[in-house]
């Protein structure tokens, strides 16, 4: 069988959504910038890309009319290079890559770039919401149009998870990513970028711009301690889910160049990994944060591996509640779990998420000399995904 491998990766550094340097950013501007410099990395010609797929959670406005056609054609890419932008939530960006690799697999095409990108500072709050509700599903499974928070706080009462142990969690994400920060690790993977800004004055509410090279994720706090985030204040009145222990909102993109092992072997180019699997699998929409509990085994049995045969796990940190539920139903071991951190600290650009975290786990698995790495994730509307791949 045709192997497929990922050869190359970029992103962006991640920013706070509204009031972070890409909160002006058009989702082009963030994607063809990463693809670019994914396809310089590969050291391919751009006119051997066969398509773009990128993820993207919410397809519309900075970030629609097919996003990724638009970024093949702002990343400098010809015209003969095709787009499909894809959308499965928070897995948008693990879905491309998959769907890249299959591709290969199936001997339609030698070369892709797969990834995603996402606006949340552009897009989110502009939504269209016509008609966004259909009634059989509000009155059967209403369930399915709540909100992630929502979710979050149902799997923190019906699994009995206490706030102090989702704080901890979240500085643990947080000391960890500012760890790995201070020593260079997320630096292969980000390729800075200068962009305009919009800044508001705090006192007194007068908006300027300013320009701004991007080089670190904004959100990782090296200061974050216990203390500190058991004061914040719950998102909801009684609740658990605060700021501390939730991931943050971002903007960003990333991408990588998926292609066919023989054709890579021909250039002489060095696979950072091979793809060896996906799977997904639903669940209760008001429990959507456990969606990795059924993908896992799933994916695990199509490849024939156990749980101890994977070195790294990058586990998407949507909520520190949902991680910690799955990371002990599953038996993960902490110490190959989110080993820099996760988004709690980093950043979750949701259709950029996945792509990141095969990214990183690729480079961090070469570090650590381990075979195999998952990336997995919760999906909204009550679904799990999870890719394999053996680190080459």
């Amino acid at each position: 069988m045709t192997d497929a491998v990922i050869v190359s990766t970029a992103r962006t550094a991640l920013c706070k959504s509204w009031r972070g340097a890409f909160n002006m950013t058009h989702g082009a501007t963030m994607g063809g910038h990463v693809v670019q410099h994914a396809v310089a990395r590969a050291k391919l010609d751009p006119a051997e890309i066969e398509d773009v797929i990128m993820g993207c959670a919410n397809p519309e406005g900075a970030t629609g009319f097919n996003i990724a056609r638009q970024i093949a054609l702002r990343a400098g890419l010809p015209v003969t290079t095709s787009g499909m932008t894809v959308n499965r939530f928070c897995s948008s960006g693990l879905q491309t890559i998959a769907l890249a690799a299959q591709r290969v697999i199936a001997g339609e095409a030698d070369i892709f770039v797969a990834g995603g990108v996402e606006s949340i500072s552009c897009v989110q709050n502009e939504m269209n919401q016509h008609m966004g509700k259909e009634d059989w599903l509000k009155e059967h499974k209403p369930e399915i149009y709540w909100t992630m928070l929502q979710t979050a706080e149902t799997v923190a009462k019906r699994y009995k998870i206490d706030r102090e142990a989702q704080d901890r969690f979240g500085v643990q994400s947080q000391q960890r990513a500012a760890a790995s920060r201070a020593a260079g690790k997320f630096n292969d993977e980000i390729v800075p970028i200068t962009v305009t800004m919009k800044v508001v004055d705090k006192n007194t509410g007068q908006e300027s711009t300013k320009e701004t090279t991007v080089t670190q994720d904004e959100g990782i706090r090296a200061d974050t301690t216990y203390e500190g985030v058991s004061q914040i204040k719950p998102a909801l009145e009684g609740g658990v889910i605060a700021a501390g222990n939730a991931s943050q909102f971002s903007d960003g993109a990333s991408a990588a160049v998926v292609m066919n092992a023989k054709t890579a072997e021909k250039k002489g180019l060095q696979p950072l990994g091979i793809f060896r699997g996906f799977a997904v699998a639903g669940c209760e929409p008001d429990e959507m944060g456990i969606g990795p509990v059924f993908a896992i085994p799933k994916l695990l049995k199509q490849t024939g591996l156990k749980m101890d045969d994977i070195g790294l796990w990058e586990l998407n940190e949507a909520f520190a509640v949902q991680v910690i539920y799955c990371r002990d139903k599953l038996g993960i071991p902490n110490d190959r779990l989110n080993v820099d951190g996760g988004a709690i600290a980093v950043g979750h650009p949701y259709g950029t998420t996945g792509a990141r975290l095969v990214g990183h786990a690729l480079i961090e698995g070469k570090r650590r000399g381990v075979k195999y790495a998952v990336v997995t994730m919760c999906i909204g509307g009550g679904m799990g995904a999870a890719g394999l791949f053996e680190v080459v």
